[in-house]
């Protein structure tokens, strides 16, 4: 412990004389999280206003000029905003349009009917891994769970035999593949390009998702049996007229394939770039003119390449698919205006507040990055030897397991990581946004909203949804952050 300790107490006694010593910042920040938990967890303020007054604790604490206060969060504030709010609001809108076709429903009991009855927990895996993609965890569990009740209802097994593989695979995509609001507004803050968030993000995804949605259930529901409800909706048959499985997976997977494209381009573009470094140019200017380089060389590239760049942006591949699926899932199958305008009018509800939850997490981390907290935090960890994805994934739970909400942990823990991370290669970021990811869906308990959820339409008790999801949610964290850190020793630095 002393010598964990030992460089904490050395930067400290460095910084001795200086007006906003290393320990006075430590304690700010320390102080800004007990204060942001006790807005959320004792005093009910919603997550958008105590992250927005949690910054007001850092500025005013580091003696930041007050009447520049507030011009600054205004800027963090729509800094971020302007590509999250995008990606988050058209991503809401092509959710909608799935689940109102009943596109959801399709992928579910296509996959069961590609698999069989006696695979159906692997189909309810992939359901889950494919539709949290684009449609949240909450919508997609209401929809899929009458007919978790009608497969366990005919044979005669635990609700919890189809239903807990489902909600890992969800867990999961959720988590680690954008355009989901948590990684997206993480890749944002740490610079990573979402075509690599998106391909790592499956390669630890899925033998994740194998290991907590397939092999560990088997063990934990042993002693557990769930019946299903004794009601019509848990016999319901497959609604007639659905979309067909290819329609659903091209429109999920083009946008995928639009971006990770463009990122490939990109990378490839990139990797020709020469640019001359000045003597003693630090780690920014030199990221700083390797970006003006690669600027100037996708100005002077082909056009077959600008066109795969500009519709493998994020906001344009996201669009492509809203608008195929209006075409082929709404108007194609009779919606009218009106009704189309309602479903996408509603999918912005829940989408506005994610986009104020992580433009306050913008804001947090403008404000620790202004007033010398982040480097302050840099500065004590420089000399621990702790990996730089355990830092993250170790910020992330801990907020996750005292607050509970998972885009709270992840926006809290990026706006921490943000002066860690320079000079790492893109893989190398888009794997801290795993690690950050992972840690922010473990440790599901009594104050995550998921965990009620889960423990409502699968029918257990408190101690079962303990026994259950809560052990998936840890072993989702830590065999990601794991499979993570595996892959930090192959990537490209």
């Amino acid at each position: 412990m002393e010598n964990l300790l030992l460089p904490f107490l050395a930067a400290a006694e460095a910084t001795a004389g200086n007006e906003k010593s290393l320990v006075y910042l430590l304690g700010l920040l320390v102080g800004s999280i007990v204060f942001l938990l006790l807005l959320i967890l004792k005093l009910r303020v919603q997550a958008f206003l105590a992250l927005i007054m949690a910054s007001l604790f850092v500025a005013i604490g580091s003696g930041m000029p007050l009447v520049e206060i507030g011009d600054k969060i205004v800027a963090s504030m729509g800094s971020n905003l302007g590509f999250i709010a995008t990606i988050i609001g058209i991503g809401a809108i092509f959710g909608a349009i799935l689940d109102h076709s009943g596109g959801v429903e399709s992928l579910a009991r296509s996959t069961i009917k590609a698999f069989g009855e006696s695979r159906a927990p692997i189909a309810m895996l992939l359901t889950g891994f494919i539709i949290s993609v684009p449609v949240f965890l909450d919508v997609a569990l209401v929809i899929i769970a009458p007919i978790v009740y009608a497969l366990a209802r005919k044979t005669g097994k635990s609700v919890l035999h189809f239903g807990l593989p489902l909600v890992a695979g969800m867990g999961v995509t959720h988590a680690f593949v954008p355009p989901t609001p948590g990684p997206v507004f993480v890749a944002f803050v740490l610079g990573v390009n979402l075509g690599w968030v998106i391909l790592l993000g499956c390669a630890v995804g899925l033998p994740t998702a194998i290991i907590a949605g397939l092999l560990l259930p088997r063990h934990l529901t042993k002693n557990i049996h769930i019946d299903p409800p004794e009601n019509i909706e848990g016999e319901q048959e497959a609604k007639g007229n659905l979309p067909s499985i290819g329609t659903i997976l091209l429109l999920i997977g083009l946008p995928i394939l639009l971006i990770v494209t463009g990122t490939i381009i990109k990378e490839s573009i990139a990797a020709g770039v020469s640019f001359d470094v000045p003597d003693g140019a630090t780690a920014n200017e030199i990221r700083g003119l390797r970006n003006d380089a690669v600027a100037a060389a996708i100005g002077e590239a082909p056009v077959f390449q600008q066109s795969l760049l500009f519709f493998g942006h994020p906001m344009i591949a996201l669009l492509i698919a809203t608008l195929g699926a209006l075409a082929f899932l709404g108007f194609g199958r009779g919606a009218n205006k009106d009704e189309l305008l309602e479903v996408m009018t509603k999918a912005l509800g829940p989408a506005g507040l994610i986009i104020l939850i992580t433009g306050a997490g913008g804001v947090f981390k403008g404000i620790l990055k202004e007033s010398g907290v982040a480097d302050a935090l840099e500065q004590a960890f420089a000399s621990t030897g702790i990996s730089v994805l355990l830092l993250a994934w170790v910020f992330a739970t801990l907020v996750r397991i005292a607050q509970g909400s998972a885009t709270v942990a992840m926006v809290t823990a990026a706006g921490l990581m943000i002066s860690f991370v320079d000079g790492l290669s893109q893989p190398q970021l888009a794997l801290i946004v795993i690690a950050i990811a992972a840690g922010a869906t473990g440790f599901s308990h009594f104050n995550d909203s998921g965990f009620w959820i889960i423990n409502r339409y699968f029918r257990m008790s408190e101690k079962q949804t303990l026994q259950t999801w809560s052990i998936i949610s840890i072993v989702i964290s830590v065999v990601g952050y794991l499979l993570a850190q595996i892959l930090w020793f192959v990537v490209p630095s």
